[in-house]
């Protein structure tokens, strides 16, 4: 039996002003007031894990503790077949550079990997997201979302984030890049890990 929201605040644990946006559209319909981690002046910690969940744990219990509020976290990335499922937890490291993160660079990157081992077409993928809400007791729910689809290039559209111009989700002749971010958002890893989120813990 999962754990229930009881309504009030929740503290997200991002810095993403875009993904707090999405997060908040989500739980529009719940009792549910949404801050972010940088609304509370929280510092990142250090996502030292090995998989999503174990990254997204870090995040959360960090922020359950040190406010004393339920929060909720989110780990997400990219796996590709052909290379083993890389990036995966590693996705936004691959576009970290010294002046921030280049995720041009990390799609051209990727783009020659493949390129390189003559990967086969399709260029099979899935986006990941997990999703840890964690109360200050320590406890937490995991709720585990994907997206399969397929690497594609060049890049194509100038929507959404992160690895999305190369990514052709299943059922789609466009990118998640092409994608209104609003229908991005309605089929997305991140969307049915929420759907998952909210029968257990909010509807």
């Amino acid at each position: 039996m999962t754990r229930r929201f009881p309504g009030g605040q929740l503290l997200v644990a991002t810095h993403n002003r875009g993904k707090l946006e999405e997060i908040a559209d989500l739980l529009s319909e719940f009792d549910v007031e949404v801050l972010s981690a940088a609304d509370k002046g929280l510092p990142e910690p250090v996502e030292d894990g090995t998989t999503f969940v174990e990254n997204a744990r870090i995040k959360a219990h960090a922020a359950a503790k040190a406010m004393g509020m339920i929060a909720l976290s989110d780990d997400s990335g990219i796996e590709i077949d052909a290379l083993d499922g890389a990036p995966g937890v590693y996705t936004a490291d691959w576009a970290e550079t010294p002046n921030g993160r280049d995720f041009v660079m990390a799609m051209t990157k990727t783009h020659k990997r493949l390129e390189a081992i003559n990967a086969p077409f399709p260029r099979t993928a899935r986006f990941c997201c997990t999703l840890v809400m964690a109360w200050p007791d320590g406890h937490d729910e995991v709720f585990l979302g994907v997206m399969p689809g397929q690497v594609v290039w060049p890049m194509r559209g100038e929507q959404g984030h992160g690895y999305d111009p190369i990514f052709q989700p299943d059922g789609y002749n466009i990118t998640f890049g092409e994608m209104d971010r609003w229908e991005k958002n309605r089929i997305s890893h991140r969307a049915d890990a929420f759907r998952k989120l909210v029968a257990g813990c909010f509807a």
